[in-house]
């Protein structure tokens, strides 16, 4: 602890006022706030009060030390009786609100009260120069007389009532404005909440517009598939009827035809083939598209299908120019469905070999992951790259390419893609104009 500022001694009622204008005094010179030197001035009088009241004299002294980080004034006040801290707790509870801290306990010669209020970082410095000057500052000082002390009271009661009447009409102020900003952020709320109630009206409409227009369009399709399966299906027999007779027409042992009408029965029948393989085509797509394709799921030997489709498709390679290559499988088997799995695979290698005038096709396959990955690759004229998913539309033929064989209805892609969906998988496309394309058959292993 370091050397006390002032000490003195409580005797009579009279030294309460003394003992107040003293506080008030150390505590201005140590560089407390004015409502501070009040508040540590009012704490000490009342202890003082309570000390004299009991009959015995007290000693007060004012001390500057260390609290923690930061510098305190302490004030002691000490009685030579002791015990009783207790009842001292009780009648000084209030006196504690007054100061930073308040202790209460045993001193050197009986029980002592401790009050410390913390200095403001704004203070100066309290060098030792400095603490010898309010000694010896205090030392000079003359007190005043209890009435002078009165009437200083009254000033600082005047002054806290003013500050205590400036601080309720800011608070009033500030009641109105927080009234105004609410009244505001209701005008907003409802504002919103309408805005959202009719966003929500728009919103529900609109699904109700998207759903109608659903039911339509699921509507349409059903009745384009119906109407494709109900239209095949009644081609199909006279078509099937149209080659029967071009064929009997044509039989050596019907009457002879000349040259010319050889031709045109010639053309009849290539024109009906051509016919059927439409109708049968627009049949599967419907077919698919209706959900009536339902696979049957077993393990495929890739081997054997590999080898019928090199045989069924092999005479369709009469071009000495393209090789025609599939490859033996790197793997053995897969769980799918062999006459889908087929169809696909078929669809693929007629259509790179309609488009491949020179050059080579050839299906492979192999593992990626979990999946196997079946490609078909031709070294044809090629699909730009903005039409690579305008080949899986219905009756779409990319502009400017020719079937060397045969002729493309614009369905064996869309049929193709359906398939590897139901077989739960997918089909793309990877094309550079002049160079080929390449078609990959992507389905889970097993």
């Amino acid at each position: 602890m370091s050397t006390p500022l002032l000490r003195l001694r409580l005797r009579v009622e009279q030294d309460v006022f003394l003992v107040r204008q003293l506080g008030r005094e150390v505590a201005r010179e140590v560089g407390l706030e004015q409502q501070d030197q009040t508040r540590l001035a009012t704490a000490l009088s009342e202890v003082s009060r309570v000390f004299l009241a009991g009959g015995t004299d007290a000693d007060v002294t004012f001390t500057v030390r260390a609290d923690g980080v930061t510098t305190a004034l302490w004030v002691s006040v000490e009685r030579s009786v002791p015990g009783g801290e207790e009842q001292l707790r009780a009648e000084l509870g209030q006196v504690g609100r007054l100061v930073d801290k308040m202790e209460v306990g045993q001193g050197e010669t009986g029980t002592v009260v401790w009050m410390a209020r913390r200095l403001p970082v704004t203070a100066p410095r309290l060098t030792p120069e400095r603490l010898e000057e309010i000694r010896a500052g205090l030392a000079r000082h003359v007190p005043g007389s209890p009435l002078d002390e009165l009437n200083v009271q009254n000033q600082q009661l005047i002054a806290a009532l003013d500050e205590v009447r400036a601080q309720r009409d800011e608070l009033a102020r500030l009641n109105e404005e927080l009234e105004e900003t609410n009244r505001g952020v209701m005008a907003l709320y409802n504002q919103l909440s309408e805005e959202l109630e009719e966003t929500n009206r728009g919103v529900v409409a609109l699904y109700a517009e998207l759903d109608e227009k659903s039911e339509q369009l699921a509507a349409a399709s059903e009745a384009k598939s119906r109407f494709l399966a109900n239209v095949s299906h009644e081609l199909r027999a006279p078509v099937t009827a149209v080659i029967g007779l071009s064929r009997l027409l044509g039989d050596e042992g019907s009457d002879p035809l000349t040259v010319e009408q050889r031709r045109q029965v010639d053309l009849i029948r290539s024109s009906a083939s051509d016919l059927l393989s439409l109708v049968n085509d627009l049949l599967d797509l419907a077919k698919a598209e209706a959900g009536r394709v339902e696979p049957n799921w077993e393990r495929v030997d890739l081997k054997a299908m590999f080898g019928q489709l090199r045989g069924t498709l092999r005479p369709l390679a009469t071009r000495p120019e393209v090789d025609f290559t599939i490859d033996e499988p790197a793997v053995a088997s897969i769980r799918s469905d062999e006459v889908l799995l087929a169809r696909v695979l078929r669809n693929l290698l007629t259509n790179a070999l309609k488009f491949t005038a020179e050059g080579e096709v050839r299906l492979t396959v192999h593992t990626v992951g979990d999946d196997l990955e079946f490609t078909v690759s031709d070294t044809g004229t090629g699909i730009p790259a903005e039409l690579h998913d305008r080949v899986f539309e219905e009756f779409y033929q990319v502009p400017g390419s020719r079937a060397l064989s045969g002729k493309g209805t614009g369905l064996g892609l869309p049929y193709a893609r359906r398939l590897a969906g139901i077989l739960g998988g997918a089909l793309r496309v990877d094309s550079t104009p002049g160079e080929g394309s390449t078609f990959t058959l992507r389905l889970p292993a097993s």
